[in-house]
Formats: C-alpha cells, sequence, structure tokens
C-alpha cells in the first residue's frame, strides 16, 4: 500500500520514538499538518514563534535526554529557527529540525517563500539534507536521528520540498544506518587511559574540570564516584552544573568569567587538571595566555578536534565521557588500592579558600536582591523534582551560583551562543518532555520580552510553569559592563527610558517610569496567574504557593535596580585576577 511522503514523514518519526513535535504550519507544509490531523502517536505543539519552537525542542533534549524535534515552513518559517539550531550546535544538544520548502521544479527561482535553508544553516548543523525523491525519505529521517544522537550531538536539518511530501512511496523503515565516513570513537585509548591513571595518582592537587559532555553522556554519576574514589576537587562549567550535585562536598561550582573564587583559584594551583567533556572556552579561560601556565592536562572529550584547540593536552583521549570515566575509574582503583591516596592537604586548602572567599552579597531588610530570590527558590525546592532553566544575561548567573542543582538535566541554559529568550520555550520542552518536575524559569526583564508570546503556548496547554522574572528595568548584564568598563554611559540599556528622559543618564532615581511592561498584567492577559514581589519578606510565600499552583505562575521580583553578578573576571583579564561583591 502506497503512503504519501507526508505520511512516511510521520511513520519514520513514530519508529524513532519521536511523540511530540514543537511547530508552527505554513504553505508548503500543509500536506505534513494534514498528515498530522488527529495523529495519535505523535503530539504537535503549536508554538507562537519558531524560534520558540527550536528551543523548546532544546529544553526537551536537555531534560530527556532525547532528540528533541521542531517543525517550520520555507522561507521566513526556516530561517526564524536559525538562532535556535545555532544554540543547539554551540550547546552540542541533539536535535532534528525539519522544514518544508517550495517545490522542486522552482527551487532556485526565488519562489514565494524560498529560502537555502540548507545554505543558510550550513555553518552550525552537523549535517543536513535536502529532499529530493520521497524515496529517500525514510533512510534521510534514519540517519539524522542517528547523527544528531550519536558522536558529539547536535541539530541535523531535514529540508523536505512540497512535492516530495506529497509524492507516493511504497513505504518500508530502514532497520541499519550506513555510514561508511562516520565512525565515533566511544573508547577512550587503553594506553592513554592507563597513562592517565597513573598521572592522576602522582598529582598532589589535582582537579576535574567537567562540561556539557559529562552530562550529555550520562555520566555523572560515573564522574561522582572517581572524585570520590580519588578524592578529586570537581569544578564544572555553565553546561556541566548538575554533573555534581550542587551541595556535594567535592564540588567547587561553575569556575571562569562569573565562577567561584575558589573554584577559579584552584584552577590556577593545581598541578592536573583532568578536564572531561569540556571544550576550554574563553569564558572558563579568561586570557588565554595566562590560563593554567606549565599545568599538565589530561583532555578527554568525543570530538578530537577540541582537544589541544585551546589548552595544550598532555595526555589526550578521545572518546564518550561515559566510556572513559568508567575506564579511568577502573584504572585509578587498581592502582590506588596498591599504592594509596592522600589527598588532605590540597583538600584543606581549597577549604581555607572556600571560607576566606564564599559567594556573597550584601542582605538588607528592605532591598530586594536578586540573589536571595534564587537562593529562596533553591531552598523551596529542596526534596523536590525541580528543572531550572533560564534566560540569558545577570538573572542566568545569578541561577548558576545561587541554584542548588542537586541531579543532572536538571539546569537547563543557554551556553556557547547566549541566547536571551532561552528561559522560556526551554522550559515548556522541558515540562512536555518530565511531566512530573516542578519547572522554574529565572529569567530577566529584557530576556523574556523577546519571547513573551509563547505564555499562549504554556497557558493552553495547562503547563505548570514557574517564572521568576528578576526585574531591574535594564538589560542587566549590559549595564554592568558599561558601569565597570564604558564610565557610566548606560547607553540604550534602560528598558525604562522613554521621551522623557535625559539623553545622557547615569544613574536611575525614584522618578524612572516603572512596570513597562506590566508583567503580572501580562501574565494575566494571556491567562496565567501573575504576582509582583517588593519586599524580600514576600519571596518565600510567592515562591511556596506557585510551586502549589497547577497553573502557569509569573512572578515579577522587583529586585535592586543597580545590583551586579560577582565575583567577575573582567574580559581580558587573568582568571586570577577577580572583581569580589563589595560587602560594606
Amino acid at each position: 500500500m502506497k503512503i504519501t511522503g507526508a505520511e512516511a514523514l510521520l511513520r519514520s518519526l513514530e519508529n524513532e520514538g519521536v511523540d511530540i513535535l514543537f511547530g508552527i504550519p505554513g504553505g508548503v507544509l500543509l500536506p505534513v499538518y494534514e498528515a498530522l490531523y488527529g495523529h495519535k502517536k505523535i503530539r504537535h505543539i503549536l508554538m507562537r514563534h519558531e524560534q520558540c519552537a527550536a528551543h523548546a525542542a532544546d529544553g526537551y533534549a536537555r531534560a530527556t535526554g532525547k532528540v528533541g524535534v521542531c517543525l517550520a515552513t520555507s522561507g521566513p518559517g526556516a530561517t526564524n529557527l536559525v538562532t535556535g539550531i545555532a544554540n543547539a550546535y554551540m550547546d552540542s544538544i541533539p536535535m532534528v529540525a525539519i522544514t518544508g520548502q517550495v517545490a522542486t521544479p522552482v527551487i532556485g527561482t526565488d519562489a514565494f517563500q524560498e529560502a537555502d535553508i540548507t545554505g543558510i544553516t550550513l555553518p552550525i548543523v552537523k549535517h543536513s539534507y535536502l529532499v529530493k525523491d520521497v524515496r529517500d525519505l525514510p533512510r534521510v529521517i534514519k540517519e539524522a536521528f542517528y547523527i544528531a544522537s550519536t558522536g558529539r550531538p547536535g541539530p541535523v536539518l531535514i529540508d523536505i520540498p512540497k512535492d516530495v511530501a506529497m509524492a507516493e512511496i511504497d513505504y518500508k523503515y530502514p532497520e541499519t544506518v550506513d555510514l561508511p565516513g562516520y565512525k565515533p570513537t566511544i573508547k577512550g585509548h587503553p594506553k592513554q587511559v592507563k597513562q592517565a591513571a597513573q598521572t592522576i595518582i602522582a598529582s598532589r592537587r589535582p582537579l576535574i574540570y567537567c562540561g556539557g559532555g559529562v552530562v550529555g553522556a550520562d555520566a555523572s554519576s560515573d564522574l561522582q564516584a572517581l572524585a570520590e574514589l580519588a578524592q578529586i576537587p570537581v569544578t564544572t562549567t555553565l553546561l556541566g552544573i548538575g554533573s555534581i550535585p550542587g551541595d556535594h562536598k567535592l564540588n567547587l561550582g561553575m569556575l571562569g568569567m562569573h565562577g567561584t573564587w575558589y573554584a577559579n583559584r584552584a584552577i590556577s594551583e593545581t598541578d592536573l587538571i583532568i578536564a572531561l567533556g569540556v571544550r576550554f572556552d574563553d569564558r572558563v579561560t579568561g586570557k588565554l595566555a595566562e590560563f593554567a601556565p606549565g599545568i599538565k592536562v589530561i583532555h578527554a572529550d568525543i570530538d578530537p578536534a577540541e582537544i589541544g584547540k585551546n589548552v595544550p593536552a598532555k595526555i589526550p583521549i578521545v572518546g564518550d565521557a561515559k566510556a572513559v570515566i568508567r575506564a579511568l575509574t577502573d584504572e585509578v582503583k587498581k592502582l590506588a588500592e596498591k599504592d594509596g591516596i592522600d589527598r588532605k592537604p590540597w583538600l584543606a586548602q581549597i577549604d581555607k579558600w572556600r571560607k576566606a572567599h564564599p559567594l556573597a552579597y550584601r542582605k538588607d531588610d528592605d532591598i530586594l536582591r536578586p540573589q536571595y530570590v534564587v537562593e529562596q527558590i533553591s531552598a523551596l525546592s529542596a526534596g523536590k523534582d525541580t528543572i531550572l532553566t533560564t534566560g540569558v544575561g545577570q538573572n542566568q548567573m545569578w541561577a548558576a551560583q545561587y541554584f542548588n542543582a542537586r541531579r543532572p538535566r536538571t539546569f537547563i541554559s543557554s551556553g556557547g551562543l547566549g541566547t536571551m529568550g532561552f528561559g522560556l520555550p526551554s522550559a515548556i520542552g522541558a515540562q512536555f518532555g518530565k511531566a512530573d518536575s516542578t519547572v522554574w524559569d529565572i529569567d530577566g526583564d529584557g530576556s523574556f520580552q523577546m519571547v513573551s508570546q509563547d505564555l499562549a503556548t504554556a497557558v493552553i496547554n495547562r503547563l505548570p510553569i514557574n517564572i521568576a522574572i528578576l526585574n531591574n528595568g535594564f538589560l542587566g548584564m549590559v549595564r554592568q559592563w558599561q558601569e565597570l568598563f564604558h564610565g557610566h554611559k548606560y547607553s540604550h540599556s534602560c528598558l525604562m527610558q522613554d521621551y522623557t528622559c535625559p539623553p545622557a543618564c547615569s544613574s536611575p532615581t525614584e522618578d524612572c517610569p516603572r512596570y513597562r511592561p506590566d508583567f503580572v498584567k501580562l501574565a494575566e492577559a494571556y491567562g496565567a496567574k501573575g504576582v509582583r514581589v517588593t519586599k524580600p519578606a514576600e519571596v518565600a510565600p510567592a515562591i511556596k504557593a506557585a510551586i502549589k499552583d497547577p497553573a502557569v505562575v509569573l512572578i515579577d521580583f522587583i529586585v535592586n535596580r543597580e545590583e551586579k553578578v560577582f565575583p567577575m573576571v573582567a574580559p581580558g583579564a587573568a582568571i586570577t585576577e577577580m572583581l569580589e561583591a563589595e560587602m560594606e
């Protein structure tokens, strides 16, 4: 029995275990949406912007470990996916983006709503397909999911012309994938693993530096086992948060530009960096020429191109994080039983740094600090199955510093691309993927306004998402840099500025406009519950009520407008040159 390409697409997605799509229909996709009409196995979630569809698929993938899938029409629909695809690419998230395309006879003629989406996305996908023959469609779907989810994960694009979606096919789904040029290395080389284990045992001051590769490989429990066995402190990247419990005695928290003082000091004083599933990006290293000079580096990563790209590795290991960590643990255990391990002096030194330079902020009875809001969300979520997503900016860094992520896949944030607007749609995706979890989006007023239309998606689908807006009336991180490095010239970073304001404003006053927009009224307009909090005493009751409420709840926390994120490594400075908060 013959079926259409559109029906073959859906059957192929079923065969890959897909149960949810995030998308928006359009002209050339109508055959696909006709096939979706009343579909019993695949649920389609109508988003309000294609970028949000991509971010929702991204959040779903991060929360579940499955491949996220988004769907958009040709031309502007496809190009609206670009930011979300780039975000997934930078953070190595498994995603398949399916786009409609104009019919094959008019490709290349500048037809209505035509865009060369495979060409546009070439630098930001792991692979892409333009399907010109309906008979290729099942194979393409099979390959796309395999490529997206194996090796270093990433987004794959499938562009389907309208006539291909309408053509008929004798459907048969392939059982295997045959890609001779694509053979990711999973197991680390035994000789290099043994050498790494010997180096770890010989080290006096080792430090594990781990990232998104550990979370993506579901290797967090293995990482914790290695750290506890060898008594090695652990510091994480933004994407590595949750790979070891936030309150674990060996966890030093995040390192880098807004990392903890003691994590940055430890990586500067260590004699061995054990880098697992990380790429030594600039937000971690600071001034590269002064990052960990002369320190031995063991670098394990699934992508050989990342090893030695920024920081030379004495012992390179290509392989999947789970396989490498397990092999490394076995070798370390053998050596430890023979030679023993004593890290007490190193751990004692780190404890001294912790006590001398803790994460800190000023606490006042009458001033609402954003750090306090995050602390309260974290404390009141203890013991619950909670997932946190974030926007990008100051809100993101405060969340990274003060939220205690106890498990992997519970801290979801845009890392490499730093995409404002990521918080709400990724929370939607995470909530669909983990229906029994409590999902919080910690967001900024600037970041949230880029995607606020998808409040409709959350409300219509009755998702119990809680949104905490840390509202300071600024593009906060931009303002912080303008204050510290640009002479207090707040050029177009104030979100309250209007035609009555002086052109050269250097500080907010009591007369500044407020509540633009009024987020409480905005939430209510979409059918969500809106709450405004202005005092520290109101924070905990509002959070407790939101957790109990099955509806979408948006809490507008009116926080100190001039609060800054500390510690901070200034751009171009060495990682040891940290600015700390003034406590007086």
